[in-house]
């Protein structure tokens, strides 16, 4: 029989799969198979992480508090008191397995601090080794509007990519995407296999439960992060966590999830008409696919950005925008550095190393426009960079040769706007697109990533 390597899994759960939503009662079926499926799969020398909501709705319960209240220090209370029950009762029942658990808390100034990121990675592959399970959740107890990752579907992918995962479990409560509202539509067909996020076509309705924050789309936009890290990210029914066995031992079996031939894909050969949604969305035809759990996989990018260039794409929040033109942008591709000279404008306030969009439009223009604006026609978010220069230094030295910038500011820190290392790109096929000048991605995330370097540690 043919042994697997180990793999590194994060199971990411919300408050709808841990606590009733009308009662906030916890789940105890569905927290007991989780925490045997997670011990399985620590038998089977797989490294397992989980990331797990639902601090507010043990709160809830505790309090006898019957709503999730809208102000923010209520909430952030409720998180305090629910949070430590809630890691009672995983504690307790991994204990009936012997099982080691340890409580990672994060908010998303953890990760935007380098220092901070880099220990966070450290410890959860420090407990991994030690044989421990890591249970991760925000920091609802600090984290406010400003530094909150949104859900938890963001910070399991987050997670995911730090230390290198190569399965990101999304647990909902439906088996999979469809193409259509399974519950209005009886004709709607699973999505099984997604191989390109930006062609994908489905149904996304589902909201969040009236305790959690997610939905589907928030899934997708996790899958779109963790994918661009190299992560295969599966969404799949919460409600019966034994599946995750079945597909990781699914996913073992295949050589590569890119090689799987599909029904979709062997039509698309007589049909190129069909091949734009071939792109998108497949079904699997792999003998024994009767005893495979229906769950939708999206693939892992061929060139998935790494460590700092991550981090510097999806850790930090933008400040600012930096406006460059073409010429700019194609030294970046050729691995330069970014120059004062190829800067046409600055939006925004910010200090030296902070991260800023980076933007490329189509035409400098001499002098402002009507609109205070020093380009025309639509710019293109191209990547996030870390500066070397504060804003109002940008907007004096921008458009000049390097040796200008002493002279101007009467100092020179670097010739360069920003270093090369200090910039990660977004994959060229799949930038999001800047049709104003509020800069737009997708729901915060950008997608695609630069080829950076391999790993600083890992699983």
């Amino acid at each position: 029989m043919r042994s697997h390597r180990s793999l590194g899994v994060v199971i990411k759960l919300g408050t709808s799969s841990i606590v009733d939503e009308k009662s906030h009662e916890p789940l105890l079926s569905i927290l007991t198979s989780i925490v045997e499926t997670a011990v399985r799969l620590r038998k089977d020398g797989h490294r397992v992480i989980i990331v797990s909501s639902g601090a507010i709705g043990v709160g809830l319960r505790r309090m006898d508090v019957e709503k999730r209240p809208k102000h923010l220090s209520k909430l952030q209370a409720l998180a305090a008191i629910g949070q430590c029950r809630l890691m009672s009762l995983w504690d307790s029942l991994f204990t009936h397995l012997r099982q080691p658990i340890a409580q990672i808390l994060l908010t998303r100034s953890d990760i935007a601090d380098r220092s901070r990121y880099l220990n966070a990675q450290n410890t959860i592959v420090e407990l991994l080794d030690m044989g421990v399970i890591p249970i991760v959740n925000e920091n609802d107890t600090l984290a406010v509007s400003e530094i909150k990752f949104g859900d938890n579907d963001t910070l399991s992918a987050i997670t995911a990519a730090m230390v290198h995962a190569d399965l990101l479990f999304l647990m909902t409560d439906v088996d999979c995407l469809y193409d259509k509202n399974p519950r209005t539509n009886p004709d709607a067909q699973p999505i099984e296999v997604v191989e390109d996020i930006a062609a994908l076509v489905a149904d996304v309705s589902t909201a969040g439960s009236s305790l959690g924050t997610g939905g589907m789309s928030t899934k997708i936009v996790a899958a779109r992060l963790a994918t661009s890290a190299g992560v295969t990210t599966v969404i799949t029914r919460s409600s019966i966590p034994g599946n995750i066995i079945k597909i990781v031992k699914h996913i073992q079996a295949s050589r590569s999830p890119a090689s799987l031939v599909t029904t979709t894909q062997a039509n698309t050969k007589d049909h190129p008409a069909e091949e734009d949604l071939a792109a998108s969305t497949t079904s699997l035809t792999t003998p024994g696919r009767a005893n495979i759990p229906l769950h939708t996989r999206f693939l892992p990018s061929p060139h998935p950005v790494r460590d700092r260039y991550f981090w510097i794409l999806h850790g930090l929040r933008p400040h600012g925008t930096l406006y460059i033109d073409a010429g700019a942008y194609k030294a970046l591709l050729g691995k330069a550095g970014l120059l004062p000279v190829g800067v046409v404008d600055v939006e925004g306030v910010f200090a030296q190393q902070e991260a800023v969009r980076l933007c490329v439009v189509d035409k400098k223009l001499a002098a402002a426009n009507a609109e205070g604006k020093l380009w025309e026609g639509a710019a293109v978010e191209v990547g996030r960079a870390l500066t070397n220069y504060a804003s109002g230094e940008i907007a004096r030295i921008k458009g000049r040769q390097s040796v200008e910038i002493e002279g101007l500011l009467g100092y020179a820190d670097s010739e360069y706007v920003s270093q090369r290392e200090s910039i990660s790109l977004f994959s060229r096929e799949s930038r999001p697109a800047t049709p104003s000048r509020d800069v737009v991605t997708f729901d915060g995330v950008g997608i695609g990533g630069y080829e950076g370097e391999a790993g600083e540690a890992g699983f």
